[in-house]
């Protein structure tokens, strides 16, 4: 095992004998005689630190403690006296990974040094891997309820066959977390996933973009260049927002999709392409007169549609919690308390921005950067008139709810409008009725 060891001891014969013991068995080594230069030397960290307990000024203990005080994981393990054995049995207390009492065996000292790094090991693979499922976590697709399920079931079927894929949704749906999926869950997965925002693809520059160039082709570079659907080949292409595609290209890549081959620009080459596209949009590409008909029908081998939370409104308090939780780790901090009051307001809340808006009052809120009352952080972008209204109708639903004690009979009369009609709002902004809320009292 290739590791770095320090050796701390004032005694320069045992340091020395010790360093080459440890060298000898393929161990960097690094010695010191006192702990204080021990400790200025922590930024190149260490696998281990061997200290010897008794030294003057810093002893092994207190080299132990300021070690953990200033967060160093590093392993520590002391060397004892005859007479230092209870001591040493504190410095285990103290956080010590164990002790050898000298005069020692050499091949017991390295079978110690051994396990300890192995231990070592296993503790910095499995905090990787659980920071791995942190990150993995923040692009998962949660919630419980039947759309998210459908939607889920949907992308499973979707990513079982190599079909071009058309997703469409409102602003903040996740519609790029649902082409990652799909891609993630098929066959191509071993594959690149190379994802082109079309919005911002320059006019001027859409073509080499998306197609590459050739040697010579452009005077400011010289070299071949291949472009995005070449660097898609094998995996995925996600053609984000591909609405806003110049009309030019589209016609272009239309040639591409039927005949699975393209030429880099200025170059003569027919190169075969083996790649499956995604694209994403949050408009109806039927009714826009700037897009094919014919490259629509061509990308829409299969249809995917995001759901919003008006749709799956009683998974919101699952998805705020579930980002809450996510920033308030990732920045150091504790799990935040997410009283029952805040999540049902957070379900009558009107969200326009959908997941993405959801997740930014989330991390908000977990950092304390905002308290949340019913309402979410500043929004990025201006409500359109009938976001309003429908923001201003789900408040007031939810307010007359709350002054009749979630009696929707009551509400509908206070309202002045029938039952039925109540229902159906508060089943569009995801407002619990009281049979849902004496649920919720009784769990």
């Amino acid at each position: 095992m290739n590791a770095s060891i320090f050796i701390v001891d004032d005694d320069e014969d045992h340091l020395s004998a010790l360093a080459d013991l440890l060298e000898a068995s393929g161990y960097g080594v690094e010695t010191f005689d006192a702990a204080a230069p021990a400790l200025a030397a922590m930024p190149k960290q260490p696998d281990l630190v061997i200290s010897d307990l008794r030294m003057p000024g810093m002893d092994g203990i207190a080299l132990l403690k300021e070690l953990r005080q200033q967060h160093h994981g590093v392993p520590v393990v002391l060397l004892t006296g005859h007479g230092d054995v209870v001591h040493a049995v504190d410095a285990m207390r103290a956080g010590a990974e164990d002790f050898l009492e000298k005069p020692y065996d050499s091949a017991h000292l390295l079978a110690v040094v051994r396990r300890t790094l192995e231990a070592q090991a296993a503790r910095k693979e499995v905090a990787r891997l659980q920071q791995v499922l942190i990150e993995r976590a923040d692009d998962s697709i949660l919630g419980r309820s039947r759309a998210m399920q459908q939607f889920r079931k949907r992308i499973s079927v979707l990513a079982s066959v190599d079909l071009d894929v058309l997703i469409t949704g409102e602003t903040g749906t996740g519609k790029e977390l649902a082409a990652r999926a799909i891609h993630a869950a098929s066959t191509r997965a071993g594959g690149p996933f190379v994802a082109l925002n079309c919005a911002a693809l320059p006019e001027a520059m859409a073509e080499t973009i998306l197609f590459g160039h050739g040697e010579g082709a452009l005077a400011h570079d010289a070299e071949g260049r291949a472009g995005k659907l070449e660097a898609a080949h094998g995996g995925t292409l996600m053609l984000d927002e591909v609405e806003t595609m110049p009309v030019a290209i589209q016609a272009k890549l239309l040639r591409v999709l039927q005949e699975r081959c393209f030429e880099r620009l200025g170059d003569t080459v027919a190169r075969p392409l083996d790649v499956r596209v995604i694209a994403t949009t949050k408009t109806n590409l039927r009714l826009l007169d700037t897009f094919r008909p014919d490259l629509f029908f061509r990308l829409a081998g299969a249809e995917l549609t995001t759901p919003t939370l008006r749709e799956a409104g009683e998974d919101i308090p699952l998805i705020f919690a579930h980002y809450a939780q996510l920033a308030a780790r990732r920045y150091g901090r504790e799990d935040p308390t997410l009283p029952w009051a805040l999540l049902q307001k957070l379900k009558r809340q009107a969200w326009v921005g959908n997941v993405r808006e959801l997740k930014s009052s989330a991390e908000a809120y977990a950092l304390g950067l905002v308290e949340l009352e019913g309402t979410g952080a500043p929004r990025s972008s201006p409500m359109t008139l009938a976001d309003r209204v429908a923001e201003f109708e789900a408040r007031e639903i939810s307010a007359v709810l709350d002054a009749h004690a979630g009696n929707t009979l009551r509400a509908a009369e206070a309202l002045g409008i029938p039952r039925r009609t109540l229902n159906d709002k508060m089943r569009r902004y995801a407002i619990s009725s009281d049979a849902e809320r004496a649920s919720d009292d009784a769990d």
